[in-house]
């Protein structure tokens, strides 16, 4: 216990400037050795008492992971950087630390040179036969980002595999999620690598919707973007009162790339789904339970509705399935709507997509879904929505130019 709190004596020194050593003073050699000591020693008392926490139950590697890169403002967790300087590296710092000043403790892991293994991401817990996989990454609405949409790919599919598991339930934090992660969106560099970001994240969404169990999320705040086509890769989505659900990438200069296009008017209908679409404007909870993309009535608490619906369908007093993947019947005219200050160029593109791929099988549609997305890259707006909403955030309206 007090091992984790108390500093050892090298931190308590008063009047030693750790990164220069006064006997040597003009030896910048000396100070880098020197200065390398000094950061082994923190990180053995860093990375030790981490592990330390955990090898004791303490915390879950996830959340201690978590915990260690907020608190510190670094880049990467603990953990993460344990694994980036291998756990032989992490060894001999330890042991030699705990060698220079005794009753440091080398946990087991570090002594066994045993990485922790988990989700950076997700957080898995277990209900009997239910799993419940939570997207945490609170500090930014629970964005995302590849790394997250990687995890969910590999969860959901272990869960697949796990006989004992007969449901999940899918939700977040605090039951938002804001979308892709615009700086990784931002990074792209040519259409190539837009359309395969897009098929990425299509191909992980897919492993949820083609699930042989029923998948339920559980959703209340902001779920926006990719956190709406995330949910509806579900077989079914439960709400409470402060849900606001919208696809508003036309804001961006884009257009939805992990299945917006395709599955929102295969799941509200033509009109509904082009009104949200084009204009990126979003709904409440009451407008969303009452088109059918959300189950029921709002909900007071998300997760036990979740789990209750879930139930259901396992007892066969409901059947959840996931969105309808065949083509649906187009006018010869889709329905009008004002899209404001959007771009004329990125709206011409929906269209497209909407109309080609909503007359395809849903796997279809999601390729002429993706290759879309790519020919946004390739145009003006495309660079003048990312750089608007990276400096002005969401409040501001883009400038585009139509080009």
């Amino acid at each position: 216990g007090n091992a984790w709190f108390t500093p050892p004596k090298i931190f308590h020194e008063r009047g030693t400037n750790l990164w220069h050593d006064p006997k040597n003073p003009g030896d910048p050699t000396h100070d880098a050795a020197l200065g390398k000591k000094v950061l082994d020693r923190l990180l053995a008392v860093l990375i030790g008492r981490t592990y330390y926490v955990l090898d004791k139950g303490i915390c879950e590697a996830g959340d201690l992971n978590w915990l260690t890169r907020m608190a510190l403002g670094y880049r990467k967790g603990l953990f993460d950087l344990a694994e980036e300087l291998g756990m032989d590296r992490v060894h001999e710092i330890c042991t030699r630390f705990a060698e220079q000043f005794p009753g440091f403790e080398v946990p087991p892991s570090i002594a066994n040179k045993k990485p922790a293994t988990f989700y950076r991401n997700l957080r898995l817990a277990r209900d009997n036969e239910l799993a419940v996989v939570t997207i945490n990454r609170p500090e930014v609405k629970n964005a995302l980002n590849a790394q997250t949409v990687e995890e969910l790919r590999q969860v959901f599919g272990e869960l697949g595999a796990d006989s004992a598991v007969k449901g999940v339930v899918l939700t977040s934090y605090d039951g938002a999620i804001a979308g892709a992660d615009i700086n990784e969106l931002a990074m792209l560099e040519t259409p190539a690598a837009a359309e395969a970001m897009a098929r990425n994240g299509q191909a992980a969404l897919d492993v949820i919707a083609s699930l042989k169990k029923p998948v339920v999320i559980a959703l209340d705040g902001p779920v926006l973007g990719g956190g709406a086509e995330l949910s509806m890769a579900c077989h079914a989505r439960v709400v409470g009162r402060n849900l606001l659900v919208g696809q508003p990438e036309v804001n961006l200069g884009i257009i939805p790339g992990y299945g917006g296009t395709q599955r929102l008017p295969r799941l509200i209908g033509l009109e509904r789904g082009m009104d949200l679409l084009r204009p990126g404007r979003p709904v409440g909870a009451r407008e969303a339970c009452a088109w059918g993309w959300a189950h029921g009535e709002p909900a007071s608490d998300i997760v036990a509705a979740a789990k209750d619906l879930v139930r259901q369908h396992l007892a066969g007093k409901v059947k959840l399935t996931p969105v309808n993947p065949e083509p649906i019947p187009l006018p010869g005219e889709l329905p009008t709507v004002d899209i404001g200050h959007h771009s004329l160029t990125i709206d011409a593109i929906l269209v497209d997509v909407v109309r080609d791929g909503l007359s395809q099988p849903l796997s279809e549609g999601l390729k002429v879904e993706a290759a879309g997305f790519a020919r946004c890259k390739q145009t003006v707006d495309y660079d003048i929505g990312m750089k608007n909403f990276i400096q002005n955030g969401p409040r501001v309206p883009a400038a585009f130019l139509n080009e």
